[in-house]
């Protein structure tokens, strides 16, 4: 039996672009497991432009990515590596700035499973202010269950179960194990709790559109919800590891154009819960914080 070149060459094909394929994969995870199982976190610091109250506070933001053990059941970090615990990327993300005379310190942190298939785990989120404290968690058990706490009459102390809707938190989180994978166009996604904090906005999924670009060899990210008047737009290296470059944040209250803005200043690996003696600041000075 005659088989043609064109059959043959098209099977020749077919094989090497598997194996090229396969070989990508393999050089991927590789890459994957390197960088973010070196027992570093990776810590990015940025200018921040923060709009409250109508106007525009400079400061600085800083996110710090690391991979840990954790307990799904009981939703902590683990203590020790078992059958029982998962591998998870964890951000927590913190701002700090002075409004007038007195100064805001923002911190949020999210648990997502390595497993990008799997929902987010768990999302905290403080607010410090001469005013008072908000707090905010959500666990992911049958359903979201969140527990928040605040000074303000109008945003009182509740507890709020909610259907397992996209969460804005967690994007930050996929967006660095993958960003091709993340899903895009029009859905429903949970804003994130500093939003919905500090603008006193219902807790709920929002109607949201997402879009990835890709523009002068940088990727960008954008969320829009309608209703909200609101886009975040996130931009990062278009290869591994994704890192974050900046992000802006558009709004409008009261027929005003606000805008947040954070620009990187300064990104290093380092095992910083060891460094916590008097002589450990030479990295911060790196970061410009």
């Amino acid at each position: 039996m005659k088989i043609s070149v064109s059959i043959i060459t098209s099977i020749l094909f077919i094989f090497c672009t598997s194996e090229k394929n396969k070989i990508q994969a393999q050089n991927q995870k590789k890459n994957f497991k390197d960088y973010w199982y070196q027992g570093k976190a990776e810590i990015t610091s940025y200018k921040l432009k923060q709009s409250r109250y109508g106007e525009v506070y400079e400061g600085t933001a800083v996110n710090i990515y690391v991979t840990e053990d954790f307990l799904p059941e009981k939703q902590v970090k683990a203590d020790v590596k078992s059958k029982s615990t998962i591998p998870v990327l964890k951000l927590n993300s913190t701002k700090k700035f002075v409004t007038g005379i007195y100064p805001y310190s923002l911190m949020t942190s999210t648990f997502s499973p390595i497993n990008i298939d799997k929902n987010t785990i768990k999302i905290s989120f403080s607010s410090q202010e001469w005013c008072g404290n908000t707090f905010a968690q959500l666990n992911n058990r049958e359903k979201f269950e969140i527990d928040f706490h605040s000074y303000f009459e109008n945003n009182t102390d509740r507890k709020i179960g909610l259907k397992k809707d996209i969460l804005e938190n967690e994007l930050w989180n996929q967006l660095r194990l993958n960003p091709k994978n993340i899903t895009i166009g029009r859905m429903k996604i949970i804003p994130s709790f500093e939003y919905l904090a500090l603008n006193h906005k219902r807790i709920m999924a929002y109607d949201a559109e997402t879009s990835l670009k890709e523009i002068k060899g940088f990727l960008y990210f954008s969320i829009f919800y309608p209703t909200l008047k609101r886009k975040l737009t996130i931009k990062l290296t278009k290869e591994f590891p994704y890192t974050i470059e900046s992000w802006e944040e558009f709004l409008t209250i009261n027929n005003t154009k606000l805008t947040t803005s954070a620009t990187k200043i300064k990104t290093i690996l380092s095992p910083y819960w060891r460094k916590n003696k008097k002589g450990n600041t030479e990295e911060r000075k790196a970061l410009g914080l």
